[in-house]
């Protein structure tokens, strides 16, 4: 066989690294956007973030009009003196502790187990008994409720503490039941309930019929057999819904109120308000990092030709591209969240009831990008409105065809199917089958089995569940 050279030519697509940074960057939240800039800024002593006090936020960009753009991509040579919203000045980097850090505010809360083991240090319990109790308290789950049977938790004490038995155990977990927050401890949610139950005055009104009701017949009040609950308690229709007010008060889920020390934190990063007849979208100054580049170094590198000046250069490139990348990021968001609300003004006006459908397709034709990156600017972005705090991703949604030959957004039907709930008869719940032939008067088709899964993603009951006395 004869051996031979050939070219070929062909074309292949190669994300560089900066347009890798970029896409990178704009698919972080606000606070992983933070994060992932403090190691950035650990790297790299060209770049600073600058002092807040006094520096005015960067100038948001014209977005009066609509226009269509090629997808941006980092330029070739930035400016030197470029930095995102700050001038270039000298100085060092701000101290740390100055900073706004909202990933430190979850540590100050204590979770359930700190909190119990805390209030245990304070009780007067052998050291036996007090490891017994730490036993019990590091098999509660996040809610508050003992996961592990007492003779699983006698065969785990007994490796370290010889001739341990079942009521040593029992005596440990009624030390831990007595510790706050009430029904702490309990293994099923009757024995959670009659705990908060009995830490109540005895000359409560209808305590000891709750009592009874919680710990024999439960079941029956879960299945809303009100007719049933009548005749087993022998209570009147307002005794009876005097007693379930009362249970209606209690925790079923104790633990969740001390959290499990993993708090996420939302940072709007746009607002919108009505500004001249027109809802505009603006950039949270706030969570925009103000980077620049440290202008001590950089004159160093102008001024010296070693080695160490050649490494500095790599660096201050790194720098220019990680400042125009974050710029990048909040101009792509803006831009995105304004052709959003432009073509949403009548739920600013109006509510969840006037969304109309939107696709992202329709977006990245309006804005000029693919809709992958449509897609990655409203993932864990968030808009701060006057109805409240709402992710992008939120205005999305598939359509329904209406009778006149429109479309009705699947948000829109939602917030009707609530408000119908809201509205009904406790004694007489609307079915599913009843809600559709309701939004079918009103011009909008929906299937039953539509309803019923739009009613389970906002997790309402069903009409037998929402029956009342």
């Amino acid at each position: 066989m004869k051996h031979s050279l050939q070219l070929k030519l062909s074309q292949h697509l190669t994300l560089t690294p900066q347009l890798q940074q970029s896409i990178r960057l704009l698919q972080l939240s606000t606070v992983e956007l933070n994060q992932e800039l403090e190691r950035y800024l650990a790297e790299n002593p060209l770049l600073e973030r600058a002092d807040l006090a006094g520096e005015e936020a960067p100038v948001a960009p014209d977005i009066s009009r609509e226009t269509r753009e090629p997808e941006p991509e980092p330029p070739t040579q930035p400016d030197d003196s470029f930095s995102f919203g700050e001038e270039q000045t000298g100085g060092s980097r701000r101290n740390d502790d100055d900073r706004d850090d909202f990933t430190q505010i979850a540590a100050a809360e204590p979770g359930l187990q700190e909190a119990l083991i805390r209030q245990l240090q304070f009780t007067a319990m052998s050291e036996r008994d007090k490891r017994l109790a730490l036993l019990v308290i590091a098999n509660l789950d996040g809610d508050g409720y003992l996961t592990a049977s007492l003779e699983e938790l006698r065969e785990t004490g007994a490796t370290e503490m010889p001739e341990l038995d079942v009521e040593e155990v029992s005596v440990a977990l009624r030390q831990v039941q007595s510790l706050e927050p009430t029904g702490v401890g309990a293994r099923n949610l009757a024995e959670c309930l009659t705990l908060q139950l009995k830490a109540l005055d005895p000359a409560m009104p209808h305590r000891a019929r709750a009592l009874e009701l919680v710990t024999r017949h439960l079941e029956v009040l879960a299945a809303r057999d009100f007719n049933k609950l009548r005749r087993l308690l022998g209570l009147s229709d307002d005794e009876l819904r005097e007693v379930r007010a009362l249970i209606l008060t209690l925790d079923p889920k104790p633990g969740r109120a001390w959290g499990d020390g993993d708090v996420r934190y939302v940072v709007p990063d746009v607002t919108v308000k009505k500004t001249g007849g027109r809802w505009l979208a603006q950039l949270n100054r706030d969570a925009m990092p103000r980077l620049r580049i440290n202008k001590m170094y950089a004159d160093l590198l102008q001024s010296s030709r070693d080695n160490g000046a050649r490494n500095l250069s790599g660096q201050l490139q790194e720098a220019r591209w990680l400042i125009k990348n974050v710029q990048q990021r909040f101009d792509t968001i803006l831009r995105v969240t304004q052709a959003i609300v432009d073509r949403q003004r009548n739920f600013f006006e109006h509510g969840e009831v006037a969304m109309r459908p939107l696709v992202l397709r329709e977006i990245a034709e309006a804005v000029g990008l693919h809709e992958s990156t449509i897609s990655r600017v409203t993932t864990q972005k968030y808009m701060l409105t006057t109805r409240g705090m709402y992710e992008l991703k939120y205005f999305f949604g598939s359509h329904v065809s209406t009778d006149t030959g429109g479309a009705c957004s699947s948000t829109a039907i939602r917030a009707l199917i609530r408000q119908l709930v809201s509205a009904e008869d406790g004694k007489k719940p609307l079915s599913d089958h009843r809600i559709s032939d309701i939004l079918a008067q009103q011009g909008i088709q929906v299937a039953r089995r539509t309803v019923a899964k739009y009613r389970e993603a906002m997790h309402i009951q069903p009409a037998n569940m929402r029956k009342s006395i």
